[in-house]
């Protein structure tokens, strides 16, 4: 935290009166603002003094706006303005949209005693020193949470009309120099990608830590369901129906309880998680890769490779079709924010200087002010935890597609091959439980079901000695030299039957230990049928083999139905692109803790079969 300077601590007659200014714009006093249909809650600032809830050094007012789709929603903010701030003048705006910021709690009721604004992001608070840095900090409820009206909307038109109205109405406040950044992490990192598509001028930097890139592929991927098809909805259903605080004012407790109502809001919201299709109006509506074509706000993004909540699927889409600077954290870590640590105070990124590197990049876009320390465009961890500096992501020397050939597998979900393990004397995995509690992007149970011991093994017997299996194989020869994948890798194959078609990748050692380091699934299409797989970044060591796995889903977080078909795949080919770490340029960072938990979770027996491609054509594998 940088060293607080000396501030006054007593709320400004200006401060006192924004209390009454509402709008989207001008100064005017309550009685003409109550004729624009646009008020302040008329509670006064309140300052940490008068409410432990209130950060230090700030002065808390509460908001109200219509949202930009003309539907009658009513939007609240939160405004926490730097104490003292003098009349007239202006600070540029942090600005956070979502549903986590109701007085009773983020996700839940959290026990508070009094109400307050919500302290989910008081880190980024203190660690930026962000009032005392000049920063006004805004936190918008989207429709439906908080003190907002309206039928939540997942991602939809509705919210995209939310955070439109929240970017204009914070530019035009008589405090606000007109300068908007966006900052959030997961959902809220999600409004954040939104406010880049959307193309507004105010919107000069956007901060967004593991979001979703395309909202339908948190909820099916290429249409088997995740587990979540139903506790996502669930999950925002209750977050949206959370009651408020007593001491909450009247128009904020009448606005929290709309769904009481208006139950038809949960009963629609529910229904929409239900469309399968991703060509579906409901998913192209929310395709944000797709839509951030031609976007050019300045963004700021972190991403885990191996996350188990918001994965990195459609990652690359986004980015490419973004043409504005881009800064980036990307390494092996799972749902954290950049400023997190573990339990034994290490980094959970790894990284040092979030804070410091945020509020530069906030202060190079929204004050004009140019950085004093040069950083890196994308700083990337890649699986050996060590971190390189590189102009943009990813970076390609070679781009490869690798004949795999074909195979057959029974879609019976890994059952033959368990069997056969049980046969073997190995004791019969124990079915994964179905995931309990919360699901919303900040809180997802652990739904990964890991490989029974020996089941990869198995599968590969099988295969060697004729047997159709769960799934097959194909091998690489062993690479001559350090190879790293990243990017999207894509496999495509034609295939014969119906059911549901896994692909996974697995770094394999000399010793016949395999890490799998990537994968997805998809329902099998008629015909050609490509499948995208999560972005990576992995090093692949010198002696060490590529495998590839294509057949019945038995491992990861879906809920499939296995056909029970014999499905025959042909054609089948792997596009890599490939960067060589010989020339990586080395930049601050250390290993992220959650890598060696991701490798003794996912590392399984697979020794390596006969290679039938390289992974470098040409010999130089």
């Amino acid at each position: 935290m940088r060293p607080r300077r000396a501030v006054v601590r007593t709320a400004s007659a200006l401060v006192a009166a924004l209390a009454l200014t509402v709008g989207l714009g001008g100064t005017a006093v309550a009685a003409h603002e109550a004729e624009a249909g646009a008020s302040a809650t008329g509670t006064g600032p309140v300052t940490h003094e008068e409410n432990d809830r209130v950060p230090e050094g700030s002065v808390w007012t509460q908001h109200y706006f219509p949202s930009s789709d003309r539907s009658g929603t009513r939007l609240h903010a939160d405004v926490l303005l730097p104490e003292g701030l003098k009349r007239k003048e202006k600070v540029p705006v942090i600005l956070s949209i979502g549903p986590y910021f109701a007085h009773a709690g983020q996700t839940g009721p959290e026990g508070w005693s009094h109400t307050g604004p919500s302290a989910r992001f008081q880190d980024f608070v203190e660690g930026t020193d962000l009032f005392d840095q000049g920063y006004a900090f805004v936190m918008v409820d989207l429709r439906g949470f908080g003190g907002s009206t309206g039928c939540l909307d997942w991602g939809g038109p509705g919210e995209q009309a939310d955070v439109k109205a929240a970017i204009d109405w914070a530019a035009k406040q008589p405090w606000s120099t007109g300068a908007v950044g966006m900052y959030g992490k997961s959902y809220d990192a999600v409004t954040g990608l939104i406010g880049n598509n959307l193309d507004q001028r105010a919107l000069k930097a956007v901060v967004a830590q593991e979001p979703v890139w395309d909202m339908y592929q948190y909820i099916y991927s290429n249409g088997v369901p995740r587990p979540n098809v139903t506790g996502t909805a669930g999950a925002y259903n209750s977050i949206a129906s959370m009651p408020p605080m007593a001491d909450d004012d009247p128009r904020y407790q009448a606005a929290a309880r709309y769904e009481e109502s208006h139950p038809e809001c949960l009963t629609e919201n529910s229904a929409g998680y239900r469309i399968s299709d991703q060509q579906d109006p409901h998913w192209t509506s929310r395709d944000l890769a797709r839509m951030a074509r031609g976007s050019d706000t300045p963004l700021f993004v972190t991403q885990g490779f191996v996350e188990n909540n918001t994965k990195p699927e459609e990652m690359e889409e986004y980015l490419d079709n973004h043409r504005g600077p881009e800064r980036g954290w990307l390494g092996q870590w799972d749902h954290v924010r950049g400023g997190d640590r573990v339990e034994d105070g290490r980094l959970a990124m790894g990284r040092e200087g979030w804070y410091d590197e945020t509020l530069a990049f906030y202060d190079q876009y929204l004050k004009g002010v140019g950085p004093t320390v040069r950083h890196p465009a994308y700083a990337v961890e890649d699986s050996t935890g060590a971190w390189r500096a590189q102009r943009t992501w990813p970076v390609t020397e070679r781009s490869v597609t690798l004949a795999l050939g074909g195979g057959s597998y029974v879609d019976d979900g890994g059952a033959s091959a368990r069997a056969a393990l049980t046969a073997s004397g190995v004791p019969a995995p124990k079915t994964a439980p179905q995931p309990t509690g919360r699901w919303d992007m900040e809180n997802a149970p652990a739904t990964e079901q890991r490989a029974p011991a020996g089941l990869a093994a198995e599968v590969a017997k099988r295969q060697r000695a004729g047997e159709v299996a769960s799934s097959f194989f194909v091998w690489s020869k062993p690479l001559r030299k350090d190879m790293r994948v990243t990017g999207t890798p894509q496999v495509s194959l034609t295939a014969r039957g119906e059911g549901n078609v896994m692909l996974k990748l697995y770094d394999v050692a000399p010793d016949g230990t395999a890490v799998m380091f990537d994968e997805q699934v998809s329902l099998v299409k008629s015909g050609r049928m490509s499948v995208d797989l999560k972005a990576t970044d992995w090093t692949l060591a010198a002696g060490h083999v590529l495998a590839v796995e294509i057949g019945s889903i038995q491992t990861g977080s879906w809920r499939d139905t296995p056909s029970g078909d014999t499905i025959e795949v042909k054609g089948a080919k792997l596009r890599l692109a490939l960067d060589d770490p010989a020339d990586d340029v080395a930049t601050q960072g250390d290993r992220s803790p959650y890598l060696d938990t991701y490798l003794r979770q996912y590392t399984v027996s697979l020794p390596a079969g006969p290679g039938t491609f390289s992974v470098v054509p040409g010999g130089r594998s």
